[in-house]
């Protein structure tokens, strides 16, 4: 027993260092996009890129993660992939030109594409059900460490030497990590290792490449309308090549038929719509505080750090809360609360105090993190073990690509109050349309949500187990009276 907790907390400190990392990397990027874009002489709104890129590098590879590591071993692609993230990184900060940043952060992308879902495939692996919402919100909370810590040195790195090093940064994790896997963590391998769709990857591949610069490049002049339009298509008809290709195969690489467990579907559709909301956050408000509202990346990355802070404290009462009200209650509320939280932004202004700032966004910070605890922990509810690689798989790559296309609707909203109100430099009324946009798409959740049942995810949440309980005791007790 004691082996066992051993090796349970040893997986967790290597799945928090990865998610540290990440976490790290995507939060002080953000705050550096203003000077990076003054510094690589490109435009502020095509540094969503940056962003765009590094996303649609994990939906992309996210799909050979659950594959990878059956065939291979986690703890083999493990430590491949924090030293490709590495790699990753120290080109980001040697970069000359936005296109060798977009590239630098594709080569990122495709070592997170396998760190966090072969750490969170660890983890549905080796934690029971009954116990996986403490897991998830405990195994998670170093990681949360990341984009507490990364606004703010953001903000100091750019603000006094350099926004390269916000990459480099990256290099002692990466060695620790590293370090971590070779020694401590065990190699633990799927049940079957099941042969490697290439066909139908190469179909997902490419409706991905489509469908993601397809959208990121709508309404933003950066190529020709027909290219954009044969673009989209070119992602439509792939994905439809691709799902008639996998019907009826017994080992696809990404696995729609999942989305026939309720509370999964909840999770992946409606938490799509919510993270499709959530994704263009990290993208717009430094944006908003440093153009919009002159302030220095020292302050706006002080700022953000509510948001991040407020992630963190929802940690310590997270499980409680899910295990009170249960997810259906949970997810409804929380999704009516982000749409108030992200539409609210729309109402700052270069005025508004910055202590009023940073508790809205402290609480707006709480709230998001608790709806992504309940999406991570529901989605798995209803899984058989055997299927838990597939549902990571897909569940990863939809998280991932809603993520992307978020930051590619707040930089294309953007873009268009910009072009109505006649600008070419960005200001601070030119944001609140951004605000409201995202904040709707949020609240597209709802239906989703409503439709699942009270006592969904309750062998998961433990929400309303004792009133189960007691009602099948009623049932069986009933059942076996004597009829006479």
């Amino acid at each position: 027993m004691r082996l066992a907790l051993n090796r349970n907390t040893i997986t967790a400190l290597i799945v928090a260092c990865a998610l540290f990392m990440e976490h790290l990397d995507g939060s002080i990027i953000a705050t550096a996009l203003p000077s990076i874009s003054r510094s690589l002489v490109a435009d502020p709104l095509h540094l969503n890129l940056a962003i765009t890129s590094y996303m649609f590098s994990l939906a992309v590879f996210i799909p050979l993660s659950g594959w990878a590591a059956d065939r291979y071993g986690a703890r083999n692609i493990f430590r491949a992939a924090i030293v490709v993230f590495t790699i990753g990184s120290i080109c980001c900060g040697f970069s000359v030109s936005l296109l060798m940043l977009v590239m630098s952060r594709i080569l990122q992308g495709m070592g997170g594409a396998m760190m966090v879902p072969v750490g969170r495939l660890l983890v549905l692996r080796t934690i029971p059900k009954s116990q996986l919402v403490d897991a998830m919100a405990w195994v998670t909370a170093p990681a949360l460490v990341g984009p507490v810590l990364g606004p703010p040195i953001g903000g100091l790195i750019v603000t006094y030497m350099s926004w390269r090093w916000i990459f480099f940064v990256n290099v002692p994790i990466g060695i620790l990590g590293v370090y971590l896997a070779s020694h401590f963590i065990e190699d633990i391998s799927g049940r079957d290792r099941e042969p490697l769709d290439l066909f139908g990857f190469s179909w997902l591949a490419l409706s991905l490449t489509g469908l993601v610069f397809g959208f990121e490049t709508l309404g933003r002049h950066l190529i020709s309308n027909i290219a954009v339009a044969g673009l989209l298509l070119l992602g439509v008809g792939s994905l439809c090549v691709y799902l008639l290709h996998v019907r009826g195969k017994e080992h696809p690489i990404v696995d729609f038929t999942l989305l026939k467990y309720a509370s999964y579907r909840a999770s992946v559709v409606g938490g799509s719509f919510f993270r499709l909301g959530v994704g263009a956050l990290p993208f717009l408000l430094p944006l908003m505080l440093q153009y919009g509202f002159g302030l220095t990346p020292a302050t706006s990355g002080f700022l953000t750090f509510a948001a991040a802070a407020g992630a963190l404290l929802m940690k310590i009462i997270a499980t409680p809360l899910i295990r009170t009200f249960g997810f259906r209650f949970i997810l409804n509320a929380n999704s009516v609360s982000n749409f108030f939280f992200l539409t609210g932004i729309a109402l700052f202004s270069p005025t508004t105090p910055h202590s009023v700032i940073f508790i809205f966004l402290l609480i707006g910070g709480f709230f998001r993190s608790l709806q992504f605890t309940a999406l991570n922990t529901i989605a798995y509810a209803e899984i058989p073990e055997i299927l838990l690689s597939r549902a990571n798989t897909l569940y990863n790559m939809m998280q991932q690509l809603s993520l992307s296309m978020g930051v590619a609707v707040g930089a294309l909203i953007l873009d268009i109050t910009l072009g109505l109100h006649h600008h070419t430099q960005l200001e601070a009324h030119d944001f609140w349309p951004a605000y409201i946009g995202i904040g709707a798409l949020t609240a597209l959740s709802l239906l989703f949500f409503i439709p699942l049942s009270a006592d969904a995810g309750a062998e998961i949440s433990g929400h309303g187990i004792s009133r189960i309980a007691a009602a099948t005791a009623r049932t069986e007790t009933t059942a076996h009276k004597d009829p006479a």
